[in-house]
């Protein structure tokens, strides 16, 4: 979130680094080091999972009885980590800390027990065939197992209240700033105050930042997202209006502006209390209605149901359900914007599936009072046709909204209404402003309607959220792009008035870049090219620090510092051609393994091709964001393993998930990485960066190559057994 506009911004970003890791202090960065601690530890309590689920009478390899104990050691030390952050938690919170510190004993006891009940002084002596049994107390692992589990439990729940009061107490210092800015009179006390509110929305930035990404509910992290980007265009706008109004201190207008900013900033700080919280103020509830493709989905799964059950619906409610549903197509028809085609096209579908629906509800109610085979095929036809009617409905929905937006954006990309407005302002021209203003309302009420029903067609949640961001923020920024033109006119040699224009304008061609991107994704969806769970590129990103926001040309490394990373960046090359190799070995190319091995090493080659100064990545921003989301896919491909390990024997299953616990680690490291201030240390955070990326793919090859070696004899041990057993 970029909280650090202008000169007061840079000496917030300055000073709110402490002596933590993360460039906070402590209490900032519990959640990434619990989190982190949390995500090493609990693949290994799978482990121990896996050790306990042998048999009895199974006999262990010395091999295999040494990388139990390794399992053990590395619990124990997991724990170790982990209960030194909460230890340090409960200290810094003593509303909690009896609470965690219990749990912390709890933990300790546990990963202890694990360790000793591991050790190879524990087992017993070798048997004479030179095999040895695994384990004198299984009962005690399990224990010690559970036990762990349940305290670390514990301990992430208490520390995730401390984040949320964190998070609550971050906002409330902002408000209180906010609210001196409101009443400021002098400039000098002005930038006084917008340093130390630049210091709070840096903090509250880090915070909802490590909250967003720790989210697994896609709507809330669309929603955090959203809030996010408001708060972080709003401040640099929160700059430009407040230094206009103290500059035309009785300009109607001026005022008019940066009230509007000040708004949507408190609507905004309230909605990421109420995301982390997940409670609405006084109890209210979530008005907006459902979307047409959210409508026809929940509706085609309740006509589905009767092939099951024949009494589970009733007509009305389908019936009800399929009026709300086509009551929702008048934002198409009605909008004077949709063709006359379209429109007639839209109407002759919603009342062929009106008439579908009653001749399935015909069907139906014989099929209740006859069973019979003729009955249950016509019944199976009335839902398949009304079905149909749907996906007919659906697709030319869609088409009407993708049109609009796309003929849209075309002609406004030259942005024409804005430069003129930025004209009449600088000559004074008020006729002129009063004619571009209101062509330029005329543009943000289509613009407004078009995201409306794009949001119908979205297809995903998270792109329904980015729908009414953007709708919401052309909604906003058209009237408050207004009412900067009209100051700037009313004061034509003003600069500031000149500066906070462009501001205002900027955002609103952002946002028109950022609606092609969207319906991009949308049609993406639409057509199967992408499904729910991946990342959206309209979706704003968090961005933590604006330090870490400079572009990389300022602090161009020396000759040595080039050749390094150079190095770096080739080694880091050729692991990609090793990861592509094992890749291709796959037959099946849409394995979640392949997919996100894939994802990885097409990232770790958009980093080999920056350190040739080519490529996508062009600044500090770019490379943060790519090694974010590399440590991210890295994190998933480790889930994925882990998942497939489960179909796998005691000692293949060990093996791999030794692996595992080889990558998350390298991943974590890496995200505390792009965490790191840079302070002027460009070549250091690259080159740390680069290397642990590079670190990171050579486990990637090793872990594909097992991967593909297990999964070979996984699907031969399946075959003997079913040639066995014909």
């Amino acid at each position: 979130m970029a909280a650090s506009p202008g000169p007061a911004g840079g000496a917030a970003a300055g000073a709110v680094h402490g002596s933590g890791p993360f460039g906070l202090a402590f209490d900032s960065g519990l959640e990434i080091k619990t989190r982190s601690v949390e995500q090493t530890l609990l693949p290994l309590v799978s482990q121990i999972t896996t050790l306990i689920n042998h048999k009895d009478n199974t006999k262990k390899s010395d091999k295999t009885l040494q990388a139990i104990q390794r399992v053990g050691q590395a619990v124990n030390l997991a724990v170790g980590r982990f209960v030194k952050v909460g230890e340090a938690i409960a200290n810094e919170n003593w509303d909690l800390k009896e609470e965690i510190n219990i749990a912390c004993i709890e933990a300790k006891q546990a990963g202890e027990t694990i360790a000793a009940l591991t050790d190879m002084s524990s087992l017993n002596h070798p048997e004479s065939d030179g095999q040895i049994t695994i384990f004198t107390d299984k009962t005690g692992v399990i224990k010690a197992a559970r036990l762990l589990l349940s305290s670390v439990t514990k301990v992430l729940l208490l520390a995730d209240r401390v984040v949320i009061k964190q998070i609550i107490r971050s906002r409330n210092k902002v408000l209180a700033t906010m609210e001196r800015l409101e009443k400021v009179n002098s400039f000098q006390e002005f930038v006084q105050i917008f340093s130390q509110f630049g210091n709070e929305m840096v903090e509250f930035a880090h915070l909802t930042g490590d909250r967003q990404n720790d989210l697994k509910d896609e709507k809330k992290k669309a929603k955090m997202a959203a809030a996010r980007a408001v708060l972080e265009k709003c401040t640099m706008m929160l700059l430009t209006a407040s230094k206009t109004c103290l500059r035309h201190p009785n300009c109607e207008s001026a005022h008019k502006n940066k009230e509007g900013v000040f708004d949507r900033m408190k609507v905004a700080l309230d909605k990421v209390i109420e995301i982390v919280t997940e409670c609405k103020p006084n109890g209210e509830t979530d008005i907006s209605s459902i979307s047409i493709f959210t409508g026809i989905k929940e509706f085609k799964m309740n006509i589905e149901t009767l092939r099951e059950n024949l009494y589970f619906q009733s007509k009305e409610t389908l019936s009800a359900m399929l009026d709300a549903l086509l009551e929702r197509t008048e934002d198409f028809t009605d909008c004077a914007y949709t063709s006359h085609e379209h429109r007639e096209r839209i109407l002759e579908l919603s009342a062929q599936a009106r008439m579908e629906l009653q001749q399935l509800i015909s069907v139906w109610i014989e099929a209740q009072s006859k069973k019979t085979k003729s009955i249950d095929e016509e019944l199976e036809l009335a839902i398949l046709k009304i079905s149909h009617s749907l996906n007919e409905l659906k697709k030319e929905l869609h088409s009407t909204a993708a049109q609009l937006a796309a003929d849209l954006v075309k002609y406004h990309a030259d942005h024409v209404v804005l430069k003129a407005l930025k004209l009449t302002g600088v000559e004074g021209n008020l006729e002129g402003l009063a004619e571009y203003a209101c062509k330029l309302s005329e543009q943000k009420e289509r613009l407004v309607e078009t995201c409306r029903l794009l949001r119908h067609v979205s297809g995903t949640e998270p792109l329904e959220i980015t729908c009414i961001h953007a709708e919401e923020t052309f909604q906003v920024t058209g009237q408050q792009i207004i009412s900067a033109a009209e100051t700037l006119t009313l004061h034509p040699s003003s600069k500031i008035a000149k500066e906070n224009l462009d501001v205002f304008c900027e955002a609103w061609e952002s946002q028109i870049s950022d609606m092609l991107t969207l319906l991009r994704e949308i049609n993406d969806v639409f057509e199967g090219r992408r499904g729910e769970n991946y990342g959206y590129l309209s979706l704003p990103k968090p961005v933590k620090n604006n330090a870490n926001l400079k572009s990389l040309k300022p602090d161009k490394p020396d000759s040595e510092e080039q050749a390094k990373i150079a190095k770096l960046g080739l080694k880091l090359g050729l692991l990609t051609s090793d990861a592509n190799r094992e890749i291709e070995k796959w037959e099946d190319q849409e394995d979640e393994i392949v997919r996100y091995g894939r994802n990885m090493s097409s990232m770790a080659y958009s980093l080999h091709l920056f350190t040739r100064g080519e490529g996508p990545i062009k600044t500090s921003q770019d490379l943060i964001h790519q090694l974010e989301a590399f440590a991210e896919e890295g994190l998933k491909l480790a889930s994925s393993v882990q998942a497939f390990s489960k179909q796998l024997k005691d000692d293949d299953k060990l093996m791999l998930l030794l692996e595992i616990n080889k990558l998350v680690p390298l991943c974590h490291q890496l995200q505390a990485v792009t965490k790191i201030p840079l302070q002027n240390q460009v070549f250091l955070k690259v080159d740390k960066s680069i290397t642990k990326t590079r670190c990171i793919m050579a486990t990637l090859v090793q872990l594909l190559s097992l991967c593909y070696k297990l999964l070979k004899k996984l699907q031969m041990e399946n075959n003997r057994w079913v040639s066995v057993n014909k």
